[in-house]
């Protein structure tokens, strides 16, 4: 986000609190709108954070996964990584202290960027995450990844050999068969 939206954002927000700004409400709720669309049109993205500090660079990012289809998505997708990221760091017998230690040690935290007070974030969750072994529907991140989403093209297929879509054709069967009916054949 950058500092145009950061600044909608707490004009936003401080125009619902009534706070001292000199934007209206109305147009503290358009540059909120905007930020909004251009958030929809960029898409989230979350980033995946080394624990160990084992990754080149200051900011332990290890990489950033774009193209979620809304706020939910990546939040979805960031708590099912961190799911699976604890239960690879977790060892028959473990303490439930002991599997926090190790993940903390040697595991990936994941965080939603831009989200603010929205964005999932792996503290609330820690301590039930480490009480209670994950489902393998929990854990899987792969399933939400929107790198693997395919396009509504990709599942159709090549067009028949006639150059027409397969739908078309059930459309077309679909129309005549209502006809039929309403005249009663």
């Amino acid at each position: 986000m950058n500092d145009e939206d950061k600044e909608a954002r707490r004009a936003f927000i401080n125009g619902i609190r009534g706070e001292g700004s000199d934007q209206s409400t109305e147009e503290a709720v358009q540059a909120e709108a905007e930020a909004a669309v251009k958030q929809a049109d960029e898409g989230w993205v979350v980033r995946i954070l080394d624990q160990s500090g084992a990754s080149e660079g200051d900011d332990d990012v290890v990489e950033k996964v774009k193209g979620f289809l809304d706020l939910a998505h990546a939040n979805a997708f960031a708590r099912a990584y961190v799911r699976d990221s604890i239960e690879r760091c977790r060892v028959p017998g473990a303490a439930d202290r002991d599997v926090l230690e190790s993940w903390f040690a040697f595991g990936e935290n994941a965080e939603v960027v831009d989200a603010g007070e929205e964005g999932w974030k792996s503290s609330t969750e820690l301590d039930d995450f480490v009480s209670s072994p994950a489902t393998p529907m929990e854990r899987d991140w792969r399933a939400l990844d929107p790198r693997r989403l395919v396009s509504d093209e990709e599942v159709a297929g090549p067009p028949d050999e006639d150059g027409q879509d397969e739908d078309d054709d059930d459309d077309a069967f679909v129309t005549e068969i209502i006809r039929r009916r309403q005249k009663g054949q």
